[in-house]
């Protein structure tokens, strides 16, 4: 199908697998005739009125094959789900991080550490075969299929550059790779010592084949890294074969997720916003009658600043590091307010000047993996809106931010409403600090499930709909 330039990662995945298969796009058939024909009642039944997506609400036992049960799943663990829906273990990856649909409905599965892509092909009432679909990268993270002309290329961002190559059904090795964009920073360079806090790479492709890069801040917060070259902190925009390098949006701490809403060439994403935060203003607010102004305060920390999804234009600036955001109940319409470290005696960056971000998540979620579901197979109820994974906080006094997967409804004009929790329980205590698993990303399968990646657990999870 030459000239296929799908809008986002997730409409990709699944009409390639519609293509391949020879699916017909059918979501429901209770009225076709024995012949497999239009439906029999079709000029006479009404409308049928698309349900509001539900909330995470009903307990199940995490479902684990008997060859899967090492330990974190060695103990029935229980997770919260939306009603109609289970979820069970769909295979082991050590340290699974992004993943992608092939064109070919395999699964691929990157590993930073071990500087791998793991490919997961399911088998009938088994559990996935996997093969090491490519080794030997520099820290590969996020990953994204995008047909030009008539080529279908797999794209894998490494920490120190992207590359690309020649997709072909069933591959389950990769084909020769090419630099599309080199030299990216990371913790190799010399000014850095060593050390790059945010050096895994995210991107997205849009339908008028342009390659987005997020380059993150190599620390906490640092001004440095707005005069670097390249600047980090920024996302970056290129033609899909690297070239024509510009920068796109800055003021982003760390974009992790990035995805195009469907149909459009909107680009999303999720942001870490910073860590251990200053109190900013000058009041007493631990009630010891001393001002806490510039003092570190855990219980302030904790709700401070909200994490961040939200739309991106060309030309943005979103504050960062000069600026922030306070949180208020319903986590839109956000105050930008001057960051105490670096902006607060010298004004650097007028916030009041900043783009508006469209929606805050709790401070600290860590909002990782963003898909957007318009174009899946998922239940027609959450079939326009986005699914998150949240890392979650590693420095809070308890663990109550993120471990989760949510969802966040949008209308008719793209705006999107309020965040809804989808899958939780990763967290057994959050007092006590304990955990088992840590989701990292969230893609539909193209059959009407959500697979759900953890680094934590060394696992992939699958939401399916029980009805």
């Amino acid at each position: 199908m030459p000239g296929l330039r799908p809008s986002s990662r997730t409409a990709y995945r699944f009409m390639n697998l519609l293509l391949i298969f020879g699916i017909a796009v059918v979501t429901a058939c209770s009225g076709c005739d024995g012949g497999g024909g239009s439906p029999s009642n079709a000029a006479t039944s009404p409308p049928v009125a698309t349900a509001a997506p539900e909330a995470a609400s009903v307990s199940r036992d995490l479902e684990v094959s008997g060859s899967l049960r090492q330990a974190p799943f060695d103990v029935v663990r229980k997770l919260t789900v939306p009603r109609g829906f289970g979820i069970r273990l769909y295979a082991r990856v050590s340290d699974a991080r992004f993943m992608a649909m092939t064109p070919s409905g395999d699964l691929l599965v990157s590993n930073p550490g071990a500087g791998t892509i793991t490919l997961l092909r399911p088998r009938p009432n088994d559990i996935p075969q996997q093969f090491e679909f490519a080794g030997g990268l520099t820290r590969p993270h996020d990953m994204v299929f995008h047909r030009v002309g008539s080529l279908v290329y797999l794209y894998v961002a490494e920490s120190n550059r992207v590359t690309r190559s020649v997709y072909t059904h069933g591959d389950t090795r990769t084909q020769e790779r090419q630099t599309v964009v080199g030299n990216l920073p990371d913790s190799s360079l010399p000014e850095l010592g060593g050390t790059y806090f945010h050096e895994l790479k995210n991107i997205a492709i849009s339908q008028d084949n342009k390659l987005y890069v997020s380059i993150a801040s190599s620390c906490n917060v640092c001004e440095e890294d707005v005069t670097s070259n390249p600047v980090r902190g920024a996302i970056y925009e290129y033609s899909a074969d690297g070239a024509q390098a510009r920068v796109y949006a800055r003021g982003l701490r760390n974009a992790e997720g990035l995805d195009f809403l469907p149909g459009t060439n909107r680009l999303w994403v999720t942001v870490n916003s910073r860590d251990q935060i200053p109190y900013p203003l000058d009041n007493d607010f631990d009630g010891d009658g001393v001002s806490d102004a510039g003092k570190i305060i855990p219980r302030y920390v904790d709700d401070n600043p909200p994490d961040l999804f939200t739309q991106v234009r060309d030309g943005g600036n979103y504050g960062w590091p000069y600026c922030h955001f306070l949180p208020n109940a319903s986590m839109s319409n956000l105050e930008p307010v001057r960051d105490y470290d670096v902006n607060k005696t010298l004004l650097k960056l007028d916030c009041s000047r900043i783009d508006r971000i469209a929606k805050g998540m709790r401070a600290h979620s860590a909002p990782l993996g963003l898909s957007f579901l318009q174009a899946s197979n998922v239940p027609v109820a959450y079939r326009k809106g986005a699914a998150i994974a949240s890392h979650g906080c590693w420095n809070c006094t308890t663990l109550n931010a993120g471990y989760k997967i949510s969802f966040f409804p949008f209308d008719d004009a793209g705006n999107a409403g309020a965040e809804m929790d989808l899958v939780t329980g990763f967290v057994t205590d959050p007092q006590e600090r304990s955990v088992w698993g840590r989701p990292v990303d969230v893609i539909p399968d193209g059959m009407g499930s959500l697979l759900i990646s953890d680094d934590h657990a060394g696992a992939i999870y699958q939401l399916y709909p029980t009805q």
